[in-house]
């Protein structure tokens, strides 16, 4: 394959990631996709400001490539699980424009580097503070696939949309009576074991 190809496959990978990610925050408005979902507050909006604020992270310190971005400078002073939410001043669309930017810078990144070259993440343990750009790629795309699947639950629980993007739904093709009496079962089953202490 070469380098070329598998930086190609990697960026692919990445690429479906943040197009699933920015599919559940489509169509919604301010209010829903701010809302703290669980107990712990995650919500789509801060999930989107997390991811591009570690994009730029990943893409741009870690490799000597910092940003210039009016956002990230307020997220470098934030307090622990600040970025996990927008404030009343930054819009869905500033938001989603933040994270457009954040990965077109990480994208030159990738585009500039070879899958060999190494960077300094300084947030990771002594052992492992110089990573390859492959690393790098590998780890980041596990962490948007991780947010994107958060993502998917708090979209269905909003309004029931669910699956991949508009043309990968990715999902049973059952109608509402259908999922009704699959979650029936689901809950039967479930209910025929005890409660934990």
């Amino acid at each position: 394959m070469g380098e070329a190809g598998e930086k190609q496959t990697l960026k692919r990978y990445l690429q479906r990631q943040r197009d699933a990610l920015m599919w559940k925050v489509e169509g919604l408005s301010e209010r829903q996709v701010r809302w703290p979902v669980t107990p712990t507050g995650t919500n789509l909006l801060g999930l989107v400001k997390h991811v591009a604020g570690i994009e730029y992270g990943y893409f741009g310190e870690v490799f000597g490539r910092p940003a210039e971005d009016p956002m990230l400078a307020d997220i470098d002073s934030l307090s622990d699980n600040d970025d996990f939410w927008a404030r009343a001043d930054e819009s869905l669309d500033d938001v989603v424009a933040f994270y457009g930017r954040a990965w077109v810078h990480a994208d030159a990144t990738i585009d500039a580097l070879s899958l060999a070259d190494t960077g300094t993440v300084p947030w990771w343990p002594e052992a492992r503070r110089h990573p390859s750009l492959h690393t790098v790629l590998v780890h980041h795309i596990q962490e948007l696939a991780r947010h994107a699947g958060h993502a998917d639950i708090i979209r269905e629980l909003t309004d029931g949309r669910v699956g991949v993007g508009p043309t990968l739904s990715n999902m049973a093709e059952f109608d509402s009576s259908s999922w009704a009496d699959y979650r029936a079962k689901l809950q039967g089953i479930a209910e025929s074991f005890p409660e934990r202490g």
